[in-house]
């Protein structure tokens, strides 16, 4: 039986790199996202939905049921991001923010539960390094991340006797559209986001920035029970060693 991967997000760099994956392992991919993606990147079937909206959740949870009849592997990757000093964020853009970061994973969590409980299957929450150390001008980011920690070890300890396992991924700076996105705030003297972009790689450990891939290879080893089967409410940092240095260094 192949198993079915629901992956948040899936046009996004991270969300595209990680159906890559998990379809070149033999899953069956369903993506989702507000946008379509460029081509099929290792999509079986792609919906169109706003996961904020209760009923485009129930929807699409529903039309899994009716097509691929059974979950493996819910994804929650999906995020936005908002590059603002505190005291200049809107109320709007922090609600922005935590609906498409957090309340869309408790919509589809919940929404999944009785595929998951079916296939004893996994979620695997797509958090942030911001969730342990962060930076200036993105609070609102680092609060929902911060949050999906915290409510991924609350789901594992609420849904692993029912044999559904719940873990998130930490990745750090990985070379995507909203990396390039927050590079671009306040360039300065000529700057351009290539240049802060090899400055940014200098700094990690790898000396380099990660590739969406390898956060997908990360997201597959949580998803696969046969390779995690004892891992639950768990995080798994995956950064180029970049939290691993002590900032006075």
């Amino acid at each position: 039986m192949t198993r079915v991967a629901l992956i948040t997000g899936a046009a996004g760099g991270i969300g595209r790199g990680t159906a890559r994956v998990f379809a070149e392992a033999g899953w069956h991919v369903v993506g989702t996202d507000r946008r379509a993606p460029e081509g099929s990147a290792g999509l079986g079937r792609f919906v169109r939905a706003d996961l904020t909206d209760p009923d485009a959740v129930e929807a699409l949870f529903e039309g899994l049921a009716a097509e691929e009849g059974r979950l493996d592997a819910l994804v929650n990757n999906a995020a936005v991001q908002v590059c603002k000093p505190l005291a200049e964020t809107t109320l709007a853009e922090w609600n922005a923010v935590m609906e498409a970061n957090l309340t869309s994973v408790f919509l589809l969590t919940r929404g999944a539960l009785p595929l998951l409980r079916a296939a004893g299957g996994a979620v695997v929450n797509v958090s942030s390094v911001h969730a342990l150390a962060t930076s200036t001008g993105i609070a609102a980011y680092a609060a929902s991340k911060g949050a999906l920690v915290a409510f991924t070890r609350a789901a594992a300890l609420e849904l692993g006797p029912e044999g559904v396992r719940v873990n998130a991924v930490l990745p750090g700076a990985v070379d995507t559209a909203m990396l390039h996105d927050g590079l671009r705030r306040g360039l300065v003297n000529g700057d351009t986001v290539t240049e802060r972009l090899d400055g940014l790689a200098r700094k990690h450990v790898m000396g380099r920035v990660g590739r969406p891939e390898e956060i997908g290879q990360a997201i597959l080893f949580l998803a696969d029970g046969a390779r995690s089967s004892f891992m639950t409410g768990q995080t798994t940092v995956v950064d180029g060693g970049a939290t691993a240095r002590l900032s006075t260094e």
